[in-house]
């Protein structure tokens, strides 16, 4: 039994090796010139770069995912402690987030009142909601909207709230500072979404993020969770075809007979995964009415990711491994920047400096930083050729942020605006982390991971069941492999 994988982001090779372990025959077909999808590096002057994600939570996942091929964790992972700081505009103060709630509150000291005790009494309902809906809704597959509904009926009536009101709703039931509310609302922001337009049930990342398991940073970068899948695909004789970019297809007898790729070459299989946006390819390839771009974008999409690659001579010690810079106007900001109907002179942006944590990812001597500022897709800024301008001012805050000249000491300078990550990954409207999470397109109404027409195709990452994110993508490729093992039975 012939299983081909379309992409080999990290659902890609997850899944190719969940179904290597099951007794399919796994081959896998990648557009890009390298593996790992968004999970990618770039090597220039010098200077390794994460490509985009930085860090991740639930690390559980790769556990569950190693013990459930039959092999080691292909990676080394350590928890993050601090986790990030966050600076605000017109202010010298860093907040350092800590996950010890005692140190936490010694942060706010002045800003929030009774710190600790409301923290406390947030994370505990969210811990609650948290089990009630991890093996109820995050971690199964809805087949069809009616079971979906019956499974949201099982959850219980006390977190009903928590999908009418938003995350914002909800951190000004518990904190009453800026300071705070903003803070503990980055993990929606950054993800693509806002906390204004978030439902509340969200408030389980900041559990995930502060209780539950914390975030983790790989050793040696976090490409090499792409190499070690990579080694074990090799190991296993799992071949990847890169610069090979699915076109066309052939159906015969309510089945996909065959994948066409740009060279003309066909892909032949029993059944097929496709790694690529769900949404996207169901639009672009398979020509479905119901996919075609008008609808897409009236579909909610995270935010368009704007990303720069610095490699800079010095060491700047007011920097951390992770950190955030904000402004003084959220609500407006964030309600704003989806529709490109706000400024980028005074960005938001996250910084990774991981020359902190991995000095082998710069010369000695240098810093190696990583920022991502999220911006409007191409629905709503398609021409994006002042990114050098944002790109500068950028810059400029962040030296006078940090009181170091950063454009003084650049030695290397890489810009991906949101047409690059569109062109590069298929990345519908150049949006960074796929369809965003509004009640209308998560669970049951989020694109299925089985196709509608086709019995022998499946998808798998951010765009389908259960959403983005590292762990959320590693679950997808075992909600996948559950769909395909009902129509194949294992071979071993």
């Amino acid at each position: 039994m012939k299983a081909l994988i379309i992409g080999s982001g990290l659902g890609g090779l997850t899944a190719a090796l969940r179904l290597k372990a099951k007794g399919f025959d796994v081959e896998v077909v990648e557009k890009y010139h390298q593996a790992g999808g968004r999970l990618n590096q770039l090597k220039k002057d010098g200077f390794t770069f994460d490509l985009a994600p930085t860090f991740f939570s639930m690390s559980y996942e790769f556990k569950e995912f190693a013990d459930y091929c039959g092999i080691d964790v292909p990676f080394k992972f350590i928890e993050l402690d601090p986790l990030y700081t966050v600076n605000f505009s017109g202010s010298d103060r860093r907040f350092v987030i800590y996950k010890d709630l005692k140190k936490l509150a010694a942060e706010f000291n002045g800003v929030e009142s009774g710190f600790e005790a409301k923290m406390e009494k947030f994370l505990a309902g969210a811990a609650r909601l948290f089990n009630d809906v991890e093996y109820r809704i995050i971690k199964k597959n809805h087949d069809t909207i009616l079971g979906y509904l019956k499974t949201l009926a099982s959850v219980p009536i006390r977190h009903t709230p928590m999908l009418v009101r938003t995350m914002w709703d909800e951190m000004n039931r518990h904190f009453d500072s800026y300071e705070v509310k903003v803070i503990f609302s980055l993990v929606a922001f950054f993800l693509g979404a806002t906390p204004f337009d978030t439902p509340a049930v969200y408030k389980v990342l900041s559990y995930t993020e502060l209780r539950h398991d914390g975030y983790f940073v790989v050793e040696g970068g976090m490409y090499k969770i792409v190499e070690g899948l990579l080694n074990e695909l090799d190991r296993q004789g799992i071949k990847i075809h890169y610069n090979t970019e699915i076109i066309n297809f052939v159906e015969k007898n309510g089945k996909i007979s065959n994948f066409i790729d740009r060279a003309g070459n066909r892909w032949k299989a029993d059944c097929y995964v496709v790694n690529a946006d769900a949404a996207f390819f169901r639009g672009q390839i398979l020509k479905r009415p119901e996919f075609v771009d008008e609808k897409l974008d009236r579909m909610s999409w995270t935010l368009g990711p704007f990303t720069m690659y610095l490699g800079v001579k010095g060491h700047i010690p007011t920097l951390d491994h992770h950190n955030y810079f904000l402004g003084t106007n959220f609500k407006e900001y964030s309600s704003k920047i989806f529709k490109n109907e706000i400024a980028l002179d005074k960005p938001y942006y996250y910084v990774q400096a991981n020359s902190k944590f991995c000095p082998e990812s710069a010369p000695e001597g240098h810093e190696n930083l990583f920022i991502l500022c999220p911006v409007p897709d191409l629905r709503f800024k398609p021409d994006w050729s002042d990114a050098n301008t944002l790109a500068d001012t950028i810059i400029a805050d962040l030296s006078q942020r940090t009181g170091y000249d950063i454009a003084a000491n650049l030695v290397s300078k890489t810009v991906i605006d949101p047409v690059g990550w569109a062109k590069t990954f298929n990345l519908y409207k150049g949006s960074g982390l796929g369809l965003a999470h509004n009640l209308g397109q998560v669970g049951g109404f989020r694109p299925k991971n089985v196709d509608e027409l086709y019995d022998n195709l499946f998808y798998v990452g951010a765009s389908t069941v259960p959403g983005t994110g590292l762990p959320m993508v590693v679950i997808s490729s075992k909600l996948v492999t559950e769909q395909i093992l009902k129509r194949y039975e294992p071979i071993r």
